[in-house]
């Protein structure tokens, strides 16, 4: 079975309270895009896990598609599989991209088996890998809040528009996005915002972690002035980076003046 992990950006990020368990509740719009990995899973004779494409950390037994495997594989008794990875969304970037690879590992799975999992058990499981990972299961533009494994329907019409992904290979840890932060609930409510105009977006529609990260790497901010200067009705950072967006009222090819930076183009849906 081959199955294609698509990447996500936030609109919006606030960081609205640090938890008693240590993580943060925000609240954004997680919006699916066409940037993707691919992920095949096939019947074998014991279980192994393989990678192409941009090396990921760590070894097998700690990929989070080895990691959901297990996971599935002792509740539902499983028989061995071979799981192949190409990986084509950056790492570190704010994308999402593993736990999309997580994410669709439990839906090839489920369709593969015939497990019968319900959209609400799929997204359970996805919960206990990553705090994002759930969104992936449904897989459409959601109000994210909480630990961002929560959602609500999002009123939000962008689809059709244009949006040029920059990535400029800068690796951004939890721990460093997080360091600096201030949590604080904001004064404007992002659904509400969200559904104006994309022109009422730039200076209300704010992602928190930029505020640091700016500072600390320069050129983010310059890829998303530059985005500005090209045209984009919108940019930001998504999630806690380094990949920078921006969305276009019309088809735009912004490959040529990101010539040494990974970039991904395409509609909205």
């Amino acid at each position: 079975m081959l199955v294609f992990p698509n990447a996500k950006i936030n609109i919006g990020l606030n960081i609205v309270e640090k938890r008693p368990d240590g993580f943060h509740n925000i609240e954004s719009c997680f919006y699916p895009v066409g940037w993707s990995d691919a992920l095949e899973i096939t019947l074998a004779e014991t279980f192994s896990f393989h990678a192409d494409g941009i090396a990921i950390p760590g070894n097998a037994a700690d990929n989070l598609c080895t990691k959901t495997y297990e996971m599935l594989r002792r509740d539902f008794n499983l028989p061995p599989v071979k799981i192949h990875l190409l990986k084509t969304v950056p790492i570190g970037a704010g994308l999402g991209g593993g736990s999309a690879d997580a994410a669709f590992t439990i839906k090839a799975l489920n369709q593969l088996f015939d497990l019968e999992i319900s959209v609400e058990e799929q997204e359970r499981y996805a919960r206990l890998i990553g705090s994002d990972c759930a969104f992936f299961i449904r897989n459409k533009p959601m109000y994210c809040f909480e630990k961002g494994d929560r959602f609500d329907d999002i009123d939000i019409h962008i689809a059709g528009k244009w949006i040029a992904m920059v990535n400029p290979g800068i690796h951004i840890s939890t721990v460093e996005a997080y360091s600096g932060v201030v949590a604080k609930r904001s004064t404007e409510n992002l659904r509400t915002i969200l559904r104006e105009p994309i022109a009422e977006w730039k200076d209300r529609v704010r992602n928190d972690f930029e505020a640091t990260l700016f500072k600390k790497h320069a050129l983010l901010e310059e890829v998303k002035e530059k985005l500005y200067d090209l045209g984009a009705e919108y940019a930001a950072m998504s999630g806690s980076g380094s990949t920078l967006f921006g969305i276009f009222g019309a088809e735009q090819n912004v490959k040529q003046h990101f010539p040494d930076f990974r970039l991904w183009q395409g509609f909205l849906k």
